[in-house]
């Protein structure tokens, strides 16, 4: 086309454009809403993921990205002309932006801490003003086709689509089958795909059509390969993620597992979402002092629950007990039920536990789970991770443990996991509140874990009176002195008297949680 027709978009330009080359339009409308919400999920869950406290992460990646969109479609009116040039360069830009925007994180965490938000608000910014250009651009091209009010009702229709698609695909397929580092990768070569489209099919009102073949082909090419080549570019930032060295990842639909070892200390470890769930070296001091209390109870203990634990080493302990009949043993999880049952390094250290035919595994919700009629259990052992998000704190709550009570059987005794009472203090004795809620009776006691520090425990009993009894002779570390010696809280690790009761209603254990942590950490998140 003749030079002097790109000069003003007002001159009509796209007046003649034909309806199917229209509908590219629209269609790059839907596609390019999709990749803006999955940038915009994969930002706040790689900062969830690295800094915790989802609900602050997402805000503030939502809030900061929708005004920086706001920002994008203000700088359109500063466009005059090329519109569909400027559009094309508008998605060669954002495939690359977005398509390195996960790696960008992960590599930032371990090696400039102290840069991350500021690589984060980078990102955030960047390409929500990237989107934001977008549509407008677009609008102002078809609504010389259709008419301003078709164009706007089309355009803000097709958009709504696109973000419904992508907030669904991204935690139903793209986050569980890619990963957060090649599922960027994954959405940037779409983008580029679009600008490649919109190159093909538009190329009469283009200037230079080799000039954006070339490079929104040689974007294309780069980000084909980085997918191709996710695996081990996602190995690789994980490896630096850790001290250890990763042997076995995998995100799954409900959290990212990663196990570790190190090779010299022959120390196996698991971390969920990037928190340490154990380490080889002293998770019996954990496991010993999470079940044979609550076992010590005189009584019937045939047939126990445990929730959470899908690593099978709270059942291992169990497995001592002759007594037991049945285990039933629910984590929401598969993928982490089966690393416990298929996982070599991590069979040897559970002994094979959840191979054991008196083990029945439940991979479903706790909540819903407990809720259900069913059987009744003389011992209930909760060993769920700590309330670091809103989904996991309502299994702290007194609507959870008035179910969980109605599945105990008379004389039952129930444990949980609680945090720790120096790094968590109030979190801890939160959960005591909570279960002082509910049950007539509690015990607290505390032991010290080298990889965790000080860790807390709660008991606690369907009818009192009642007391623990003698531990078991086969342990490694728990015995009866040391049990009663870890029931003497020192003074800075004593109750602060908060009575805060967690409800599902009222959720202050989350937010205890993050005063705790806010508290005690350092501004800097220490390397796992």
């Amino acid at each position: 086309m003749d030079a002097d027709k790109f000069e003003n978009d007002d001159d009509g330009l796209y007046r003649d454009l034909p309806p199917a080359k229209a509908f590219i339009l629209l269609l790059s409308i839907s596609i390019v809403a999709l990749c803006g919400i999955v940038y915009e999920l994969i930002i706040g869950t790689v900062s969830s993921y690295l800094l915790g406290n989802s609900v602050y992460q997402f805000s503030l990646t939502i809030g900061f990205f929708m005004f920086a969109m706001g920002v994008g479609s203000y700088l359109s009116k500063f466009i005059r002309s090329n519109l569909i040039e400027n559009f094309i360069y508008v998605e060669i830009v954002l495939a690359l932006v977005g398509g390195v925007c996960s790696l960008s994180l992960f590599m930032t965490f371990p090696f400039a801490p102290f840069l991350y938000k500021f690589v984060m608000f980078f990102f955030i910014f960047t390409i929500g003003i990237l989107v934001g250009l977008e549509i407008p651009l677009l609008t102002r091209v078809l609504s010389q086709v259709s008419g301003t009010r078709r164009s706007i009702a089309n355009v803000m229709s097709l958009d709504y689509i696109g973000a419904l698609i992508g907030s669904v695909a991204f935690p139903l397929m793209l986050l569980p089958s890619l990963g957060l580092i090649r599922a960027s990768f994954a959405i940037g070569l779409i983008n580029v795909f679009v600008a490649l489209l919109n190159i093909i099919y538009l190329k009469a009102y283009l200037r230079n059509f080799k000039k954006f073949l070339l490079l929104a082909g040689s974007i294309f090419v780069i980000l084909l390969i980085f997918v191709l080549l996710g695996s081990r570019i996602t190995s690789f930032a994980q490896q630096h993620l850790y001290f250890d060295e990763v042997i076995w990842r995998k995100q799954t639909p409900y959290q990212n597992l990663v196990v570790t070892r190190d090779w010299q200390k022959k120390d196996l470890r698991l971390f969920i979402d990037g928190h340490i769930q154990f380490s080889g070296a002293d998770e019996h001091r954990y496991h010993e002092a999470l079940v044979h209390p609550v076992m010590s109870y005189k009584g019937p203990a045939k047939s126990v629950l445990v929730m959470g634990g899908g690593d099978g080493l709270a059942v291992r302990e169990l497995l001592k007990y002759p007594s037991i009949e049945h285990i039933d043993l629910v984590d929401i999880d598969p993928a982490m039920t089966k690393l416990g049952q298929s996982f070599a390094p991590l069979k040897q250290l559970n002994k094979d536990s959840l191979a054991d035919k008196r083990v029945a595994i439940h991979n479903v919700d706790g909540f819903v789970f407990i809720k259900k009629a069913g059987r009744l259990y003389d011992r209930i052992i909760l060993d769920f991770p700590d309330p670091h998000n809103e989904a996991i704190s309502k299994l702290y709550s007194v609507e959870f443990y008035t179910m969980v009570k109605r599945r105990m059987a008379e004389g039952g005794v129930l444990v949980s996991q609680s945090s720790s009472p120096f790094f968590a203090r109030k979190t801890f004795w939160a959960i005591g509140d909570t279960l002082n809620a509910v049950f007539p009776e509690t015990l607290s006691y505390h032991i010290a874990i080298p990889a965790f520090g000080i860790w807390g425990f709660h008991m606690a009993e369907k009818n009192a009176p009642a007391s623990p009894g003698s531990i078991v002779s086969d342990t490694r570390y728990l015995t009866d002195d040391v049990f009663r010696a870890a029931q003497v809280f020192g003074k800075d690790i004593s109750s602060p008297r908060l009575n805060k009761v967690n409800s599902i209603f009222e959720p202050v254990l989350y937010q205890l949680y993050l005063e705790d942590l806010n508290g005690k950490l350092a501004v800097d998140p220490p390397k796992l």
